[in-house]
């Protein structure tokens, strides 16, 4: 089994009970950044416990990262700000050059730069991934042009550097679908204004995700991290991380509202008895706290397999769909428990409740993954 990090646990709970249930709200009110809080973050090393030692970080593993993530979000924080970085990590870290691990890595893990956005979807494209139309232009040997547009990319207006995936190479000149996609490590400080376009999209959570402009946006050769043509399947090894993490962050806001729903059924008073008393009410929360620590062994058992092998996608897709499905219903539950008092800011639920339905539909939906179990793990003829 994984590692529990206790340790790290305690001490990310100590430094998440400085920004409180306020804090997030008044971000949530702004639609701001957590700036201070990712600060914090950056500074106590938390944010570069995948980089390895060499490189300044604390060379540890995903169980770690996923305790991080965990915590933030079980103190009622919100881990979205940050949590790309660290899985955009694992992408740099198997296939990037030395010379470019020499040149981010350190300076990631000291906060002097921030690998924050994560450019992959397309409006036309959406999760079909092999569909995507940005293309990346050889101009001689020391100069790619980029063109074309992402969507959802989160966090690119607070972040220094994005991990891009492009097409290299036209789809009906390469043998395979997965074939013809590249990987770019883009230093967005010299892009903005010189091809890149970055616009905020406003939505139902405090999310700060964008639409992202190329326009024949002119990167070095040496942007390309590993071999053209050979991006899709890095990429893959960095969607594992992701969904891992974000089941972390899942189980991190189910036990959130968990202990909300609980504490409030114990103190709030109805007909002379506590409302924790009456069976309607102790069921649905025993029941997504059975439904938590189960989704909570599989989150750890993709965890497990990432570190040993990196061959983990179906664990790493079920711990995603079976977390964001707890959490989603210890969202509702925790709800359904304070009744009107749920819709009140003061109590914070509710945008939690915003938060945490985000996770169900992004990455990726709980429908995709489904047909991923359907088909690559069962054998079932492809849907359409």
């Amino acid at each position: 089994m994984t590692q529990d990090y206790n340790e790290i646990r305690e001490a990310v709970s100590r430094l998440c009970k400085k920004f409180t249930g306020e804090y997030w709200q008044k971000l949530d009110r702004d639609r701001a950044y957590p700036t201070e809080f990712v600060k914090e973050l950056t500074e106590g090393g938390y944010l570069s416990v995948l980089i390895p030692e060499e490189f300044g970080g604390s060379g540890l593993d995903i169980s770690a990262a996923c305790a991080i993530m965990e915590e933030i979000q079980k103190s009622g924080g919100n881990g979205g700000a940050c949590h790309a970085q660290m899985y955009t990590m694992g992408t740099v870290l198997r296939h990037g050059t030395i010379h470019q691990k020499q040149t981010y890595l350190p300076k990631i893990a000291t906060g002097e730069l921030r690998l924050q956005a994560f450019g992959v979807t397309e409006p036309t494209s959406g999760t079909d991934t092999l569909s995507l139309q940005t293309t990346a232009t050889k101009d001689g040997d020391n100069t790619y042009i980029v063109s074309g547009q992402k969507i959802w990319t989160s966090r690119a207006e607070h972040s220094d550097l994005m991990l891009l995936l492009a097409r290299t190479t036209p789809r009906n000149e390469v043998e395979k679908r997965t074939d013809g996609l590249s990987v770019f490590l883009i230093d967005m400080r010299k892009a903005l204004g010189n091809g890149l376009t970055i616009r905020p999209i406003r939505t139902m959570i405090n999310h700060a995700t964008t639409e992202v402009f190329f326009d024949n946006l002119r990167i070095p050769a040496d942007s390309l991290v590993g071999e053209e043509g050979k991006g899709f399947r890095y990429i893959l090894s960095g969607m594992n991380a992701e969904r891992i993490l974000i089941a972390a962050e899942c189980i991190g806001d189910a036990r959130w509202f968990i202990e909300k729903a609980t504490g409030y059924a114990n103190e709030r008073t109805v007909f002379g008895r506590p409302i924790g008393q009456n069976q309607g009410i102790q069921f649905p929360i025993a029941e997504v706290y059975a439904q938590t620590e189960s989704a909570d062994l599989m989150v750890k058992r993709a965890a497990m397999l990432y570190e040993s092998s990196g061959n983990c996608a179906a664990e790493a897709n079920m711990a995603k769909y079976l977390a964001a499905e707890a959490s989603w219903k210890a969202a509702d539950t925790c709800m359904q428990t304070h009744g009107g008092f749920a819709f009140a800011e003061e109590y914070d639920v509710e945008r939690k409740f915003r938060e945490t339905r985000l996770y169900r539909i992004a990455p990726i939906s709980t429908n995709l993954v489904l047909s991923y179990l359907a088909e690559h793990v069962l054998g079932l003829p492809r849907s359409f």
